[in-house]
C-alpha cells in the first residue's frame, strides 16, 4: 500500500504485452531506507513491476512515484543518478573489460563528451570490491562465468551511488559465498548509507532476518506485504503460490519455507 515515507511507488499499475495483462492493479510503497523483498511464483508478474518501477516500462494505467513525483516527470540523468536497475541476466556483447563495464555507472556523473575522472574509477573498483570481484577489473566480460557477470552487474548498479536499487533475482546465479556477501553489503548500504532496495527473489529462506519487509504477488498484483514473519506464514504462502502443502518454520532466528 502507499504511504508517507515512500521513496518509490506503484500506484494501481497495471501493464500488458499485447493483450496479455501480466500486472493487473499492482501496489506497493517502498519505504526509505529498507531493504525490501518481492516474491511469488513463476509468471506473478514480479519483473514486469520492477521494470515498471525502474522506468523501462511505462503503465497502461495508474502510476509510479518517485519521492512524490511521477517517474516520468523525472529527468532522466537525474534518475539515472538516484534510481538504479539490475535485470535478470545482462550478457556482455561488446569485448569489454569488468571495470570498463562497471565505469558505464559513473555516465551520469560525467560531463557529456568529457572522459571518467580518478574519482570515477576509484569509485568504480570500490563497487568491484565491494561485491568481491576486484580480481575480474581486467576481464573481459565475454569470458566471465554467468555468476562473475552477475556480480560486474552488480557492481555497475552500485557505482551509481543510487538512493534507490532495484534488484531481479540478484544472486541466481551466485553461489553460496557470494548470494551471502551481496545481502551483508545491502544490510551496511543501508544501515550506512539508508539504501532502499527491493530484491525479486525465488529463496524465501533468504528473506528472515535480512530483510525489513516482503511483498507478494499473485496474478499480477500484490496480495501481502509486512515484515518477513507476517509474510513467511503457510497461510499466507500456500495462496501465493497456490500450493497447499507449503509449510513456513522458525528454528535457530530463522524461517525455513518447503513444500511437502
Amino acid at each position: 500500500m502507499s504511504g508517507a515515507g515512500a521513496l518509490l511507488e506503484a500506484r494501481g499499475a497495471h501493464f500488458a504485452y499485447g493483450a496479455a495483462e501480466v500486472v493487473r492493479g499492482a501496489t506497493l510503497a517502498l519505504r526509505r531506507g529498507r531493504l525490501s523483498a518481492l516474491v511469488g511464483a513463476n509468471g506473478s508478474g514480479k519483473s514486469t513491476l520492477v521494470r515498471l518501477l525502474s522506468g523501462v516500462l511505462t503503465p497502461t494505467r495508474g502510476e509510479i512515484v518517485f519521492d512524490g513525483a511521477p517517474l516520468r516527470s523525472v529527468e532522466p540523468r537525474v534518475r539515472a543518478r538516484r534510481l538504479a536497475y539490475v535485470p535478470q541476466s545482462s550478457a556482455g556483447v561488446f569485448p569489454l573489460t569488468a571495470l570498463e563495464v562497471v565505469l558505464t555507472g559513473r555516465s551520469p556523473y560525467t560531463p557529456r563528451f568529457r572522459f571518467e575522472t580518478g574519482r570515477d574509477v576509484e569509485v568504480a573498483r570500490a563497487a568491484l570490491a565491494s561485491v568481491d570481484a576486484a580480481h575480474l577489473e581486467a576481464r573481459s566480460v565475454t569470458e566471465l562465468s554467468g555468476g562473475e557477470r552477475q556480480l560486474v552487474a552488480l557492481a555497475r548498479a552500485l557505482a551509481q551511488e543510487p538512493d534507490c536499487l532495484l534488484l531481479d533475482e540478484p544472486s541466481s546465479a551466485l553461489d553460496l559465498k557470494h548470494r551471502a556477501g551481496l545481502l551483508r553489503h545491502l544490510r551496511r548500504l543501508r544501515d550506512e548509507r539508508g539504501l532502499t532496495a527491493l530484491v525479486v527473489t525465488h529463496d524465501l529462506q533468504l528473506l528472515d532476518p535480512a530483510f525489513d519487509e516482503v511483498f507478494a504477488m499473485r496474478d499480477g498484483a500484490v496480495t501481502a506485504s509486512g515484515a518477513p514473519s507476517e509474510v513467511l506464514r503457510d497461510e499466507v504462502l500456500a495462496a501465493v503460490f497456490d500450493d497447499a502443502r507449503v509449510r513456513a518454520r522458525q528454528a535457530f532466528g530463522r524461517t525455513f519455507v518447503w513444500s511437502e
